[in-house]
């Protein structure tokens, strides 16, 4: 049986594809962008997580550290520590519940089973499962059993992906899957590569390859002010996914700053700070870009 690192298990998830849905996701992302909203998804491995509000600064986890006696200071481990072994120790010995282990590894079966158990609401509101991230296509056999299973168990599936990954693992996935959401960073292969770590090619590539096997592709598109939101780059975008038969909606998501604890709950510094969300009349304009080639455009997800 596959098994695959999850980091969450979100139960009655309106923003991931149609109706009420189970968003399974995946650990591990080759991406860095720098407005990652989940940054907790990035790591393949598995890590921790600090609540600073819970933390009472007693101690225990200091005193369960192995390398507990070796650390300058007092109260409590930060939440990255070079010498760390992930043996979980000072997670138990919490009294508060400050600190969480992100990642844990399922089976098939397992998510399978979880999954299942809204079934109900699923069939009322026209819902199902996505498998997201992170990136799902980082942990390849893993997506496509799972696809398949939560298929064969009656449950709609959706694949939320950057397109980042092998063509083949992509099909295959997409081969089980209602529908595919599909990110588009940038269209300007520098600037993608600039804002994200990666180059766009592939990904591009891959959502034509894609575009010639399925009918039901969600584009997702980020919108972040000083980053990729000016209307060259959207028109560019616009008039290539314009050329794509299986597209049959374009989902423009504004920034928001919801995020931002987690880079201090993980221990990481970010340089969003100055970043504000964009206007409901930038998110027209956005708008009206894609609604000017006819493509069915919704703001939000």
């Amino acid at each position: 049986m596959e098994t695959g690192l999850v980091f969450n298990l979100q139960k009655y998830s309106v923003h991931d594809g149609p109706g009420i849905r189970t968003t399974v996701f995946l650990k591990g992302c080759p991406l860095r962008c720098a407005w990652c909203h989940n940054p907790e998804s990035i790591s393949p491995r598995r890590e921790f997580l600090v609540i600073g509000q819970r933390c009472t600064a007693c101690g225990e986890c200091r005193a369960a550290c192995p390398f507990g006696d070796s650390l300058a200071g007092a109260g409590p481990l930060p939440p990255r520590l070079d010498q760390c072994t992930l043996c979980a120790a000072c997670v138990e010995a919490c009294p508060t519940g400050a600190r969480r282990m992100l990642g844990r590894e399922m089976t098939v079966a397992e998510v399978v089973t979880e999954a299942s158990k809204d079934r109900i609401f699923y069939e009322d509101s026209g819902g199902g499962v996505t498998i997201s991230g992170g990136e799902p296509l980082s942990q390849p056999r893993f997506l496509v059993a799972l696809a398949q299973a939560l298929r064969a168990a009656g449950l709609q599936v959706a694949l939320d992906t950057t397109g980042f990954g092998c063509t083949e693992h992509l099909l295959a996935a997409a081969g089980f899957s209602d529908l595919v959401l599909y990110d588009l960073k940038a269209f300007d292969e520098a600037r993608h590569r600039k804002l994200t770590g990666v180059s766009n090619c592939g990904i591009r590539e891959n959502l034509e390859a894609l575009n010639a096997v399925h009918a039901n592709i969600w584009i997702r598109i980020p919108v972040v002010p000083g980053f990729n939101d000016d209307l060259a780059d959207l028109e560019k975008t616009s008039e290539f996914i314009a050329g794509l038969r299986g597209v049959t909606l374009v989902n423009l998501l504004p920034f928001h700053r919801t995020g931002l604890h987690k880079y201090e709950r993980l221990g990481w510094r970010h340089s969003l700070e100055d970043v504000k969300s964009p206007s409901a009349g930038a998110m027209e304009r956005a708008a009206d870009v894609f609604r000017a080639r006819h493509l069915p455009t919704k703001i939000g997800g």
